[in-house]
């Protein structure tokens, strides 16, 4: 369901005009109903105001229930006195703000070390709104370097393409969208579920800027084969001389695998890797929004994408297509980093993947499933209804007789050539314990019970009422 159509039915379930107020929380002198759609004539006390809007919010879901969101839904008392001290600090203004433009540098140095970047002296990063921002800003630079290319050769540059894996999340459509490139999807089946560089002959030509590699689906929690896909690369070269560079979207993959797959090789260390990009806010264990982009070295970032500005007498390049955004992110990124330190982020990241593990192993016992992944790469696994189990319900049922139990995990259609098969996932963060998930196959449990106890199909308007979009 797209953005404007979830707007249009929340609009409809808001049709009182008015907002009414208890007469426990008016004063004196104060309306005794607010208009919903319009701003107020006159002005309220600020406690009516914060109890308007705390009442109301409290009917969203508890965050930490939330098993369909990447994001991170929790942080530490010291963390959140931070956001709250450096709210209002403009993260753009790097000369009135010194110190946490410093500090982001160091946070996005400390991520090249991280991902093994050849030189740290030669070297740039920065800091996004959120990993969207930083794939943005990858995909840009590899269409860029593609343009400088092909007219410093005199050949045309208006028809550049992307290589991605169908099962790619929806900042890739979008960029293309944004961007005047060409998606070149490579469909996902059930013997490649991921981008393992088959077939990918069949789509790179003089007009790719670049192969995308996901290291954590958003549909299964999977990790593209980052190997493959560079050694079928260095095949098509050889063959036609066109050397294509990869993108490595690591929003989920690039912090936990650091710390939990040490010996995988997707980084640096493969010399087709020209940037890297995560999320600071998914398992960087920070509040939305903060995500990070790092390149290779200066020569893959064109210089024509830098902006320049001066700051303590000196020069502070700067890249985004945001522009007034808080600091407060960076700076809590800086406090996880100090914090939790290398073996603090392996704990944390192993403990989720020790619960994903737990938990994808119990579900696999239930009857009616069937595991497409186990959890053992980022901490997310999803599931499949086992052929022919039954008609009288489907994965969609289970998640709503969840939801009523304040759990949310998704049900949703696979990728591309693949949609008619259903997955229900599960994402387990910090937050997300052991007795927790024991809680959670609980509810599972029963509601599978109940649900097996049909005997006959639920109504057609309440069956595969999916409103989850990647």
């Amino acid at each position: 369901m797209k953005k404007v159509q979830l707007s249009r039915l929340h609009h409809k379930t808001n049709i009182e005009p008015t907002i009414s107020l208890s007469p426990v929380f008016v004063r004196p002198g104060e309306a005794t109903d607010l208009p919903k759609f319009e701003l107020p004539a006159t002005m309220s006390e600020p406690q009516t105001a914060y109890q308007i809007v705390h009442d109301e919010s409290i009917l969203d879901g508890n965050s930490r229930l939330n098993l369909a969101t990447f994001v991170s839904t929790w942080m530490d008392d010291y963390a959140k006195k931070l956001y709250l001290e450096s709210a209002d600090k403009n993260m753009i203004d790097k000369d009135e703000y010194p110190a946490t433009a410093a500090i982001e540098e160091r946070c996005w140095r400390m991520l090249a070390n991280l991902w093994h970047v050849p030189d740290i002296d030669d070297t740039i990063g920065t800091s996004t709104i959120g990993s969207s921002e930083a794939c943005m800003l990858g995909g840009l630079a590899l269409k860029r370097l593609w343009q400088e290319k092909r007219k410093a050769e005199g050949k045309p540059a208006d028809k550049p393409n992307l290589i991605m894996s169908a099962a790619v999340q929806v900042v890739w459509e979008k960029f293309c969208n944004y961007w005047d490139v060409e998606p070149r999807y490579v469909p996902v089946t059930p013997e490649h579920l991921t981008l393992d560089g088959y077939d990918l002959e069949k789509y790179v030509d003089e007009n790719t800027i670049g192969v995308v590699s996901i290291l954590g689906q958003t549909f299964t929690g999977l990790y593209d084969d980052a190997v493959a896909i560079s050694k079928k690369l260095d095949e098509i070269q050889e063959k036609t001389g066109l050397d294509v560079k990869m993108h490595i979207d690591g929003a989920s993959g690039a912090m936990v695998a650091p710390f939990c797959q040490p010996d995988l090789l997707w980084d640096f260390k493969l010399d087709r890797v020209n940037s890297i990009s995560t999320s600071g806010h998914k398992y960087g264990l920070v509040y939305p929004g903060v995500g990070w982009v790092v390149w290779r070295n200066t020569k893959v970032l064109p210089e024509s994408l830098i902006f320049h500005v001066s700051y303590l007498g000196g020069d502070m390049p700067t890249l985004a297509l945001n522009f007034s955004r808080p600091g407060s992110q960076v700076l809590l990124q800086y406090y996880q980093f100090l914090r939790l330190g290398f073996e603090g982020y392996r704990e944390v990241q192993q403990n989720s993947i020790d619960v994903a593990t737990f938990l994808s192993s119990e579900i696999a016992k239930l009857g009616p499933f069937e595991l497409i992944s186990k959890g053992d790469t980022i901490p997310v696994f999803a599931w499949v209804m086992k052929d022919g189990y039954t008609e009288n319900w489907s994965l969609y049922d289970l998640a709503d007789r969840l939801r009523m139990k304040g759990w949310l995990v998704p049900a949703y259609p696979m990728a591309d050539n693949m949609a008619d098969v259903t997955l229900q996932r599960i994402v387990v963060k910090l937050g997300m314990s052991h007795d927790l998930a024991v809680a959670l196959l609980a509810d599972i449990k029963a509601e599978v019970a109940n649900l097996d106890a049909l005997q006959s199909p639920l109504p057609d308007e309440f069956a595969n009422k999916s409103q989850f979009h990647h």
